[in-house]
């Protein structure tokens, strides 16, 4: 084997697997066909759960200086979708280019010994029962193949990865001739985060922290134009003005384009020994920056997954578990980044006054807006349902909370080793340190419980004895090794 597992593709759903599979002794290498990091990118928002998930990897600290954070979303020019009451350590979004969340998760999974093959693309792949060759070519045409045990694909939309699986990827556009531009601004917008539709198109602005703000447009009017035709400075302006009545002094485009917005999903997020995340399994509307956050949550479930089936300790199913636990995810995406789109695509002044109208009453209504940021934005209330669980929880996020011992802190902290977390004041049993640390909760009274990885709950008992310890322990991280 050259390697346990080959990432294809190093954008930041790659790089965050890389790095929790390098950290935990995987040999992993990636496959890139880029040379050179671009400073542009469509992605911009990280979310709450994704933050705690960076938090989880020690990384959210240095995430955050990069941008800006921002208290929620203003939509249709006066309904706010407020963040503040949000569980947890960030009721916010990060708003930041992807590039730099990129050189945090690249550093992090080169220091821990990740190899990256810069400059190269695949070819093809062939898989049989022992593992998976891959075929790459560098940029200049040298062949070489790769035998690894795993490939995930990571590529994005036009994955080869997938394509070479034979996975369907069924879909279609939902908005085409979108405009994208990151210019400077001479007035600040009343709200930092906003998008309005009107009779003429849309308009959604978001700033970057640092001076430079993202706004992506369609223009009704102009029709349906291909990606390849140079958006037009003014004509966005233009738009900026009929949405919110100015343009605010924009000026000094620094990149723009075109694009076409598509909602695809792949039938099986898994085929064989080979794997999908990110683009490579789902794309959508950028409707509430969920791209990047899903594919993010895409690698961080399926990391720890991969490490115990490379160790040889995964239970039955596990690889499995997977699919049944992101897919259902990523329809979800699917279907609200594209309502979120398709209410600011309206024509009709009487919709849009509906639109407006029903939105406004919602969210008026505390129930509701909370549950709108916790299901359709900030990944918090994500959750995996397990059909044989025997306690209320199971599949649940895990918040973070203190814990005591030699090493006190925070369970997110404690999490950071990529290994489960056994929540108990119970001596822990012998021959699972490999794979499972302990800590004690800080607080008397709290339940024990076994935290996933990717901080979410496997097992949990208000009185437990140590053969519950065992069991699940045994259940989870396969059977102990003494000696």
């Amino acid at each position: 084997m050259n390697a346990d597992v080959v990432i294809v593709g190093a954008g930041p759903t790659g790089l965050l697997l890389a790095g929790d599979l390098a950290g935990a002794g995987i040999r992993v290498t990636l496959v890139e066909r880029r040379t050179e990091e671009s400073p542009l990118s469509r992605a911009f928002a990280v979310h709450a759960r994704t933050l705690e998930m960076l938090d989880m990897r020690g990384l959210a600290d240095q995430a955050l200086v990069t941008g800006t954070t921002v208290p929620g979303l203003l939509i249709w020019d006066h309904v706010k979708i407020g963040m503040t009451e949000l569980p947890g350590r960030h009721p916010y979004m990060l708003i930041t280019p992807q590039y730099e969340i990129e050189r945090l998760l690249a550093k992090r999974a080169l220091d821990n010994g990740a190899e990256l093959l810069a400059g190269h693309e695949v070819a093809g792949l062939e898989q049989d029962g022992g593992g998976v060759d891959v075929r790459v070519r560098t940029l200049d045409g040298n062949p070489r193949t790769l035998r690894t045990s795993y490939v995930v694909g990571a590529d994005g939309r036009y994955s080869i990865v997938r394509e070479a699986a034979g996975i369907p990827f069924p879909g279609h556009a939902v908005a085409r001739s979108m405009m994208l531009a990151d210019v400077r601004l001479a007035e600040r917008p009343t709200e930092l985060l906003s998008v309005n539709g009107v009779r003429q198109g849309f308009v959604f602005i978001a700033p970057f922290g640092d001076g430079w703000y993202r706004v992506i447009g369609r223009n009704h009017t102009n029709g349906d134009l291909s990606d390849e035709v140079p958006v037009d400075f003014e004509e966005l302006k233009w738009l900026t003005r009929k949405a919110y009545g100015t343009d605010f002094g924009m000026h000094d485009p620094r990149w723009m384009s075109r694009f076409h917005s598509e909602e695809r999903q792949a039938v099986h997020y898994r085929a064989g020994r080979v794997f999908l995340v990110g683009d490579a399994a789902h794309v959508h509307a950028p409707a509430g920056g969920q791209g990047m956050n899903t594919g993010l949550q895409d690698a961080a479930n399926l990391s720890w997954k991969l490490v115990a089936a490379v160790r040889g300790w995964a239970r039955p199913g596990l690889l499995d578990s997977y699919e049944r636990e992101r897919h259902p995810v990523g329809r979800t995406v699917l279907r609200t980044s594209g309502l979120l789109t398709r209410l600011a695509l309206l024509r009709s002044p009487v919709l849009r006054a509906a639109r407006n109208q029903i939105s406004g009453a919602l969210m008026r209504v505390g129930p509701v807006r909370r549950a709108v940021a916790l299901n359709m934005l900030s990944g918090i209330a994500i959750g995996y349902p397990t059909p044989d669980a025997t306690f209320a929880g199971a599949g649940r996020r895990v918040p973070d909370f203190a814990i005591d011992g030699e090493s006190p802190g925070r369970l997110y902290e404690a999490l950071r080793g990529g290994r489960f977390v056994l929540s108990t004041p119970l001596s822990p049993p012998a021959g699972w340190s490999d794979r499972a640390d302990h800590v004690v909760p800080a607080r008397a009274g709290t339940r024990s419980m076994l935290v996933r990885p990717d901080g979410y709950l496997a097992w949990a008992s208000d009185k437990p004895t140590t053969g519950d310890l065992v069991h699940a322990l045994t259940d989870w991280c396969g059977p102990a090794r003494i000696g």
